[in-house]
């Protein structure tokens, strides 16, 4: 089985991040070009003691200070060159690089993989000369890479100076337009350490700086947001390094549906994936998905002002009852749950806030003592210290000038007294000074109920992963194949025959050849039978009339033989018969479920779970992991389904054999990596699940299996 070596094949960044010497290739002093506002970035608005080396064949000096004709030429062998000539010149520059030793290399210029076909060979020869030369590229047809926390900008945007306020959040982007976007989030009041934007990852890729990110001491959450993932193993890898470092990453991922998938793929090259695997696998490595960019901001900064705690209650304080009641009604149907005060709590409140105040959560202060900053400062403070809660939401409806300006200065300092994170809401539109005090003191609000419900819904739920975390196996997937050339279908009989030597239990089943073995198979296993027709080439055998099942004696079997021959040669006349698939009809009763696994170009084995037969098509109640899988994630897997409460024993029907059904689970997982550089897809379906004691099986059984051209 292939090994996953991606964790010992990464490189260390520090000189990529804080580089000591720099030069830039084509800097220039013609105004608004690339070179010329790239080299504006480093010259006046980073803070770089070290060496800075400028490149430019034409010039003797650029401001003031001297250029030097070539890489080649320089004094020292910087850390990173930086890459802004043309890209008809990009290759021989990224030579010089290579011959000199440069360790890093950022190619801000675009034209390469983004533009058709010529610009792929570009990319591809790009590719070789930093390989052959031991040289890390960023890029190409990137923005740069941005050092916030130590204020060094290798890039060309002019936004540089203008997004600068130092925080723990590590951003990973692809895409320079969006990663900006979440860069200018900075005027709610977050704040970003660190930016990397990979562009079209001909080499370093966002799984690098996640990796990066996950031992930065300087980064504590990680946010990322991808339109496509170029190695499953590398980002499974880096993921897993920041869960085993405390740190959360919160993803969003881009191109899920087919529009956003072509657009995607247009922009940078990059093989989006399957949504619902990208999804699946994030899940399970503990990646916090995402579905916008408010989102992930209001989620990162949660995260960024503290930890989930074991206790999930929430707490609403409010001086609106209508707004108690919006809140309240988004925490429920969040599936969330409020707080019960401890009795100290309730009685604090009782002491401070009016008679007909709504002590319970949520608390409705009423209006009338919002003048009084001390009582709402003493009372919220109390709310916070409360020890069954991990949260407190102070909704505000309205900007309502100095008494807003009030609530905004009680809000900051009841935070000082407490760690439990107090999460004001800005809901109006109005933007005024509290808010803004609140931006300044680091709150950065979320601007509706809505959008912070679901950063706590995500806060809470990955608290829960993290507590559960030491009942999973740290994932270790293989390394992605290249597309098959070519692949066969086998036979149900040659498949169950693999399944049956992997372990698997399965009905008794017998290939005949002619009427006469079917009929002798048939009288040893005993009637009831099924008889299906055997052939590589039919896959789907009852859409042909290749099956009918519940045969009661011999005559019936000999009819059916006639029956299922006839409807073969006429369906599909080129196929190669094997003959009769004979099988002991399955127990009545029980339900039917499918297995089936797949391929991903990115992930590689990916295992789908879930209701089965004719309805699962319709009803798509599956869940999905990638392989191989843990004990525990096949457990997972059985309880997330929709239709698990039929599995458990609903409405008086006898519980089902779960324990065989998750034994299976975790075989076809193991016989699927054992044999993962032959197996291309499995399907099995139905498998019928019986009472508790009477086991699962296999019905039917599909396996395609990657074969030379």
């Amino acid at each position: 089985m292939p090994e996953n070596n991606q964790e010992t094949r990464l490189t260390d960044l520090s000189r990529l991040i804080r580089p000591r010497s720099i030069a830039l290739v084509g800097a220039s002093d013609r105004p608004q070009s690339i070179g010329e506002r790239t080299l504006t970035n480093l010259l006046d608005h980073s803070e770089f003691d070290g060496d800075i080396y400028l490149v430019n064949p034409t010039k003797a000096e650029i401001r003031g200070r001297r250029c030097w004709p070539s890489i080649a030429s320089l004094p020292a062998t910087p850390d990173v060159a930086v890459i802004v000539v043309p890209a008809s010149g990009v290759l021989a520059v990224a030579e010089e690089c290579a011959a000199r030793g440069v360790p890093f290399a950022i190619v801000l210029t675009s034209g390469f993989g983004e533009a058709g076909e010529e610009g792929e060979r570009a990319q591809a020869r790009l590719k070789e000369i930093a390989d052959a030369g031991g040289m890390r590229l960023y890029g190409p047809n990137c923005p740069g890479l941005t050092n916030v926390n130590h204020r060094l900008g290798l890039t060309f945007s002019p936004s540089f100076p203008h997004d600068l306020v130092k925080g723990p959040i590590g951003l990973a982007t692809q895409g320079g337009g969006l990663g900006r976007n979440v860069m200018q989030a900075m005027d709610r009041g977050i704040g970003i350490g660190l930016w990397a934007s990979t562009g079209n990852e001909v080499d370093l890729q966002v799984a690098d700086f996640i990796h990066y990110m996950a031992d930065a001491p300087d980064i504590k959450v990680i946010v990322t947001l991808l339109e496509g993932i170029k190695d499953g193993a590398k980002f499974v890898a880096a993921v897993n390094r920041a869960a085993a470092n405390g740190k959360p990453v919160i993803a969003l991922k881009v191109g899920k549906s087919a529009y956003g998938q072509k657009a995607a793929q247009s922009h940078t090259a990059s093989l989006t994936g399957s949504a619902e695997v990208n999804s699946a696998v994030f899940q399970q490595c503990g990646v916090i998905e995402v579905d916008d960019i408010d989102e992930l901001v209001d989620t990162a900064w949660l995260f960024a002002r503290g930890e989930p705690a074991p206790s999930e209650g929430v707490a609403i304080y409010t001086s609106s009852g209508g707004t108690a009641a919006l809140t309240a009604d988004a925490v429920g149907t969040a599936g969330l749950t409020l707080a019960q005060f401890a009795p100290h709590t309730r009685e604090v409140l009782a002491a401070l806030l009016p008679d007909f105040a709504a002590l319970d959560n949520p608390v409705d202060t009423t209006a009338a003592v919002l003048s009084d900053a001390a009582l709402i400062e003493k009372s919220l403070s109390a709310v916070a210290a409360d020890p069954n809660l991990g949260c407190v939401i102070v909704p505000i409806a309205l900007d309502y000038g100095e008494t807003t300006i009030q609530l905004a200065r009680t809000i900051i300092a009841a935070q000082k007294g407490c760690a439990t994170p107090i999460l004001p809401i800005w809901m109006s539109d109005r933007m005024g000074e509290g808010y803004r005090m609140l931006v300044e003191a680091g709150f950065a609000p979320p601007r509706s109920v809505g959008k912070a419900i679901k950063a706590i819904q995500r806060w809470i739920d990955y608290g829960r992963w993290k507590r559960t975390r030491g009942t999973h196996t740290q994932l270790n997937p293989v390394a992605a194949l290249p597309p098959a050339r070519a692949t066969r279908s086998l036979s149900e009989a040659e498949a169950k025959s693999q399944l049956l030597a992997a372990g698997i239990p399965l009905l008794p089943n017998a290939l005949a050849r002619s009427v006469e073995e079917a009929v002798a198979a048939a009288d040893a296993m005993g009637y009831p039978v099924v008889a299906k027709i055997a052939s590589e080439q039919i896959v789907h055998k009852s859409d042909i009339g290749g099956v009918i099942v519940g045969l009661q004696n011999a005559d019936e079997l000999s009819q059916a033989w006639e029956d299922i021959m006839a409807a073969a040669k006429h369906h599909r006349p080129d196929a190669h018969i094997d003959g009769l698939l004979i099988e002991k009809m399955a127990p009545r009763g029980g339900m039917e479920l499918m297995v089936g696994v797949t391929r991903d170009p990115v992930f590689g084995p990916v295992m789908t779970f879930g209701l089965g037969g004719i309805y699962v098509e319709i009803l798509r109640d599956v869940t999905r992991r990638m392989l191989p899988l843990s004990a525990s994630e096949a457990a997972a897997m059985v309880r997330e389904m929709r239709c698990f409460p039929l599995l458990e024993g609903a409405r008086g029907r006898p519980p089902a054999d779960l324990e065989a059904l998750q034994t299976l689970l975790l075989r076809l997982s193991d016989f699927v990596m054992r044999n993962a550089g032959r197996i291309e897809e499995m399907d099995l379906n139905p498998v019928w699940i019986g009472a508790q004691g009477e086991g699962v099986l296999p019905l039917d059984a599909v396996i395609i299996e990657r074969t030379a051209a």
